[in-house]
């Protein structure tokens, strides 16, 4: 049975700590990868640099997605990914401070399934990185990524 992992994009460690606290909290046994910046970001989606050992098989079932981002903003990781065939159908969820209406709307024109404003409250952030995980990991079911078209 294939293991889901997601990936978390995120330079900030006090929302990294949060986030696998939430997730831990709701007994989520995925994996979770995390990468700090835009460029490593890329690198692990696209299995180079310090990732290149790393199966390209394994993609992340989601993508938290950070935008304010050292080297390569998430915005700009968001565009790379939808314009690549490997990267254009994993699912990547905008996990923000931003509450930017251009940041939003640039956000879903470059392809972003769903775009969340990080709550301040330490309870509301670790309550929406919960039902973000249940959402991604358990209720929502991924494309075939393997070449397999399903007919």
């Amino acid at each position: 049975m294939k293991v889901f992992r997601l990936l978390l994009v995120e330079d900030n460690p006090h929302d990294e700590a949060l986030t696998r606290h939430a997730l831990r909290k709701i007994n989520l046994a995925n994996p979770l990868d995390v990468v700090r910046d835009g460029q490593q970001a890329l690198d692990y989606l696209f299995c180079q640099g310090e990732f290149a050992d790393r199966d390209p098989q394994d993609r992340p079932a989601v993508v938290l997605l950070d935008i304010g981002l050292p080297r390569i903003s998430g915005l700009d990781v968001l565009a790379r990914l939808r314009t690549d065939p490997r990267t254009a159908m994993i699912p990547v969820v905008i996990l923000t401070s931003s509450d930017e209406e251009r940041d939003r709307l640039t956000s879903y024109r470059n392809g972003a399934n769903s775009f969340v404003r990080k709550p301040l409250d330490f309870t509301e952030f670790a309550e929406t990185v919960a039902r973000l995980g249940l959402y991604w990991m358990t209720t929502n079911l991924p494309p075939h990524m393997d070449g397999d078209t399903g007919s």
